[in-house]
């Protein structure tokens, strides 16, 4: 946890999900890595899901990411399905579900809706339902061990 807010945020998700575990719970850490450019997960099927908190940190998630969560808008050609500020201000809180080629999306506030508190946003039309990931596909991983030739004698 960074602040006091984010512990608060963290004991209402857990008590909606009806988790009894407490926001200091060393296990909801487990599994993520972060740096001060963002954390990363290894999700389903091994598949990486990203929070960008810094531009820097953008390209290497849009490479190796299959899905980012950022307030920034993410780069041209990322490989990767993105869930920015402007998605979220459009449509609230979003719960995913892993579906076979993307994210099932299931959202609190669905397009076009009007609420006093929250009103419809011009032209938005339905929510989507789907979250799959560009037609680009990522590019696989490179071996980068040397080739036997490019080994010398002291190697």
């Amino acid at each position: 946890m960074h602040s006091a807010k984010d512990a608060f945020l963290v004991k209402e998700w857990l008590a909606a999900d009806a988790d009894a575990r407490a926001p200091s719970d060393a296990s909801l850490g487990e599994g993520v890595s972060c740096d001060p450019s963002g954390c990363v997960t290894q999700g389903p099927g091994g598949a990486f899901v990203a929070l960008a908190t810094r531009p820097e940190a953008l390209a290497d998630d849009c490479e190796r990411a299959a899905l980012i969560v950022t307030a920034r808008p993410a780069p041209r050609g990322c490989a990767a399905s993105v869930i920015d500020a402007e998605r979220l201000r459009r449509h609230g809180a979003l719960m995913l579900r892993r579906i076979r080629d993307g994210y099932a999306i299931d959202a609190v506030k669905p397009g076009g809706v009007d609420r006093p508190w929250s009103p419809a946003v011009p032209g938005d039309g339905e929510a989507e339902t789907t979250l799959r990931p560009p037609a680009t596909a990522p590019r696989p991983a490179v071996d980068a061990t040397p080739s036997e030739a490019d080994l010398q004698g002291e190697d």
